[in-house]
């Protein structure tokens, strides 16, 4: 999330009421949960695991609750409880903003774009040109929609990462203050739900279609021409490259690449990240003409089991 205007180190720290090391005129422009920073952005680290990977990301400002000198062109801001105080600046930043109208004032919808009845469209969404939104859609607030979307029935566009922290015998919510951009011509079937990025966004890219019962989470990136089919979940910080298809039912974990091509068939499980121009089955998911041998090896085990028995091998 983008900082207008952008705020130094000094206020930032005075908000929080924490100290610091570092230049107080440094610029935050931004805030961002660690997979997705970038120059000028504040992120936070609570952990001595991530400690380093924090300290070398492309963050300008770290949290931290360890006194630490920073590094060169860095400035850290010292918490006991970097997570709180992220939580913090998001809700003064981006705090959630009832609507009091279906269609928010600030919404900004386009000529030729049509909204069915019952539908929602939150605070500051942009619509482009010749859309259809099909009735009882959710589209909440900061989301952007290209031209010549289609989005059916009951689909969710935009509701919160589900990103928690346990501390304490409880989870603690990491609110979002990402977005959703949808590209152009994209259709998306209904009751489809997709996440909004932590801090940054998630995207899905031109003239990719999604069936019904789709699930994108939060900062994945859909490339273009893509075909996702129904009952598929896509989990958070992945990437699907250009002109994938992905048929029903299948499961992809978080943190992958899924190469520009791939297919991968129905009812499949991927936990790892799958090369490009390849077709895959199974799960967990493996080029198809490996898991088909498999499955017809597997299939001949009672043979060969039998056989093995009336030789007293077994």
């Amino acid at each position: 999330m983008k900082l207008l205007p952008p705020l130094t180190i000094e206020e930032v720290a005075g908000f929080l009421n924490a100290s610091f090391d570092g230049d107080p005129s440094m610029t935050v422009s931004g805030i961002n949960e660690i997979h997705m920073v970038e120059e000028g952005d504040l992120t936070f680290v609570d952990h001595p695991k991530y400690y380093d990977k924090a300290l070398q990301s492309s963050a300008t400002t770290i949290l931290i609750n360890k006194n630490l000198t920073p590094p060169d062109g860095k400035a850290l801001i010292f918490s006991k409880d970097p997570f709180s105080d992220y939580v913090k600046l998001i809700k003064k930043h981006r705090s959630f903003c009832p609507s009091e109208s279906n269609i928010s004032p600030s919404a900004v919808i386009e000529e030729g774009t049509v909204i069915q009845p019952g539908c929602f469209i939150g605070n500051n969404v942009k619509i482009g040109k010749n859309c259809i939104i099909h009735s009882n859609v959710s589209i909440y607030d900061h989301c952007v929609v290209g031209n010549n979307v289609i989005i059916h029935s009951n689909s969710v566009i935009g509701a919160d990462a589900y990103y928690f922290q346990r501390k304490n015998d409880s989870l603690r919510k990491l609110d979002s203050c990402g977005t959703v951009h949808i590209e152009d011509d994209v259709e998306i079937g209904a009751l489809c739900s997709i996440d909004r990025g932590v801090s940054a966004e998630t995207r899905i890219g031109k003239g990719t279609k999604l069936d019904n019962h789709v699930q994108i989470g939060h900062d994945t990136s859909i490339g273009k021409n893509c075909l996702i089919g129904a009952q598929s979940a896509i989990a958070g910080v992945t990437c699907i490259e250009d002109n994938v298809i992905i048929w029903a039912c299948v499961i992809i974990d978080k943190d992958l690449v899924i190469g520009n091509g791939a297919i991968i068939l129905a009812s499949s499980g991927v936990s790892k990240s799958l090369e490009g121009n390849k077709i895959y089955f199974g799960s967990p998911a493996e080029e198809v003409r490996k898991r088909w041998k498999e499955i017809a090896i597997i299939r001949k085990l009672p043979e060969i089991y039998e056989s093995l028995r009336k030789k007293d091998l077994i």
